[in-house]
């Protein structure tokens, strides 16, 4: 198999991010530095920063009530990552991103695959927010967010938009631009002062405590993986 797969497959990471170490030197097989599209197999040596990658592990599925303040990042020398902030026993990575001045549900796992080919898609996955912004919000805004507001060149998609206080409303996108919700606001003249992911997919956060987390449930396993299956066969 490829050496991103293989790596991948061990829980140290998704296949992208084996490409960025294997073109960064950091891999090798049987002693020598690996190329991109290098082929392994199960009798191949291989070593990250000359230590064995462990196969066979159990794979973890995560959900996290993520607080304000902490970064989803697996580089640990960053200060508040969100791998030291669980301080799980397995090497987990998070699936997708919720930016560090955002709180609430992120998805994380060991499987470095399932990542991969959740994150080609995640444009098709809806996901829904609660958002407050500094004032009230109005009919003119709710009808604009919703219908898609021009950003960084590109118009979002259109979304579902919901006011559920003077100046709070849920939002359910289907597409996951960098800092989406906040640039859209900005746009429209509006700053955000609290964004709450509530869902992803079929994923609920619930009442699950901000800071606390819990393993996802073998029904909301189930569905993740169709999702990986089908995206493998159509592509």
């Amino acid at each position: 198999m490829r050496l991103n797969k293989f790596i991948s497959g061990t829980g140290a990471c998704s296949r992208r991010e084996a490409d960025a170490w294997i073109s960064a030197g950091r891999v090798t097989v049987n002693g020598k530095p690996a190329a991109l599209g290098t082929q392994v197999t199960g009798d191949d040596v291989v070593l990250l920063d000359g230590q064995p990658l462990a196969a066979g592990r159990k794979d973890v599925y995560l959900l996290l009530n993520k607080p304000r303040g902490i970064t989803c990042t697996t580089e640990r020398h960053v200060a508040d990552n969100i791998v030291d902030f669980i301080g799980h026993r397995e090497r987990i990575f998070p699936i997708g991103r919720l930016d560090k001045d955002s709180e609430g549900l992120i998805l994380l796992t060991n499987n470095g695959d399932l990542v991969n080919k959740i994150l080609r898609v995640e444009h098709h996955h809806e996901k829904e927010y609660l958002v407050q912004v500094e004032r009230p919000v109005t009919a003119t805004f709710l009808a604009m967010m919703a219908g898609g507001v021009k950003i960084g060149g590109e118009k979002t998609k259109s979304c579902t938009v919901t006011q559920t206080s003077r100046d709070t409303f849920r939002v359910v996108l289907t597409q996951g631009l960098n800092r989406q919700i906040r640039r859209m606001c900005s746009a429209l003249g509006f700053r955000v002062q609290r964004l709450q992911r509530l869902r992803i997919m079929h994923i609920h956060l619930g009442t699950l405590a901000c800071g606390r987390w819990r393993d996802l449930t073998d029904a909301e396993i189930g569905p993740l993986l169709a999702a990986r299956a089908t995206r493998t066969a159509a592509g």
